[in-house]
């Protein structure tokens, strides 16, 4: 057996590059556990993720792979062997070993290869290449996972934002996201009925459990994720999440956080680095330049959706924040539909 837990003949009798499109990643409406908003789950439906492939690969050196920087989130895993992982500068590759995570951003490409600066393929020249010389069951033969995902609007930029460059997260036996791992690599195996739903869920599933763990330890975590620790404002946060177009005031969430008025402001001010109404205005102003973006509601039905009284309201705001009117700045944006790969979503 393997240290990825793979046996040699499960790897020999294995296709060497399975390579499958996922469908949009459906976040289905499920509150937190006491019936209130859950604020991952929030974000991470209103980003619409989408993974654009999963594959597994089995290959032996020398070997390259070169991902292009329009992928938004890239997500590593090696189940058996090691890998190297960089940027511009080889001599800052970063090893790539079974029980790790790799959370890789986009913006420039990246490169994955058995050893650090060894020459890479684009991804159809190297399942071409490796697509019919699947490796003989040798202890150098490396097995990888790959996902990639599309966020879409403000609200998936804003969590791409709240993650580093790049990021390893280590997992231990026992530990949710070895397990997830191990079932993906499982499933892509060999080509069942319904395996394009079971990839789908654990590649939400996979999502989530490597954003919690991000931010759990990171110090650029979100604000309100990190705010989620205080029960209190946790409270007052998913109030708003849960009903935005409310006309809060800050006595309301101070009363819902069951906190003073000052002790709530400035509990929340310190926490998150905002005042309670600027966090909701900012919040408001996210979810309406996705809404915007979609091409498919009026103003007026924008302006109620996101809280304000009548459509020169809202344009007031938003005219404020942007320095135009939202008609003008929806005009403004490359399609009238929100859209992943060229593709419409």
């Amino acid at each position: 057996m393997s240290n990825g837990g793979e046996s040699r003949e499960s790897i020999s009798k294995t296709p060497n590059c399975l390579c499958i499109p996922l469908a949009l990643l459906t976040f289905g409406h499920v509150p937190g556990h006491d019936g209130t908003v859950d604020l991952l789950y929030d974000h991470l439906m209103r980003a619409r993720a989408t993974g654009a492939v999963f594959a597994r690969t089995v290959v032996s050196p020398p070997w390259g792979l070169r991902l292009d920087g329009s992928i938004q989130l890239s997500v590593h895993a090696v189940t058996r062997g090691r890998a190297w992982m960089w940027r511009d500068d080889p001599s800052n590759a970063t090893e790539l070993l079974p029980g790790e995570i790799t959370l890789v951003q986009g913006g420039s490409p990246h490169f994955i290869a058995h050893e650090s600066g060894a020459d890479c393929l684009e991804p159809d020249d190297f399942r071409a290449k490796y697509a019919l010389n699947a490796p003989a069951a040798d202890h150098a033969a490396t097995v990888f996972l790959c996902g990639a995902y599309q966020f879409s609007g403000d609200v998936g930029n804003g969590l791409l934002e709240a993650l580093p460059q790049s990021t390893t997260i280590s997992y231990a036996i026992g530990e949710p996201l070895r397990d997830v791992i191990s079932l993906i690599s499982r499933e892509l195996l060999n080509s069942e009925p319904g395996q394009q739903t079971v990839l789908d869920r654990l590649l939400d599933v996979l999502l989530v459990l490597a954003l919690r763990s991000d931010f759990r330890h990171s110090e650029k975590a979100p604000g309100w994720y990190a705010a989620l620790a205080n029960p209190r404002l946790r409270a007052a946060l998913q109030a708003m999440h849960e009903n935005p177009s409310r006309s809060w005031t800050v006595p309301e969430l101070a009363e819902v956080s069951g906190l003073s008025r000052a002790a709530f402001a400035q509990s929340f001010r310190e926490s998150i680095g905002q005042a309670p109404l600027q966090y909701l205005t900012e919040w408001r102003m996210t979810l309406a330049r996705d809404l915007l973006r979609t091409g498919n509601l009026t103003l007026a039905n924008i302006a109620f959706d996101v809280g304000y009284s009548s459509p020169y309201a809202f344009a007031t705001a938003f005219r404020r924040h942007h320095g135009m009117a939202p008609g003008a700045w929806r005009r403004l944006q490359p399609s009238g539909l929100l859209t992943v790969n060229g593709a419409t979503d």
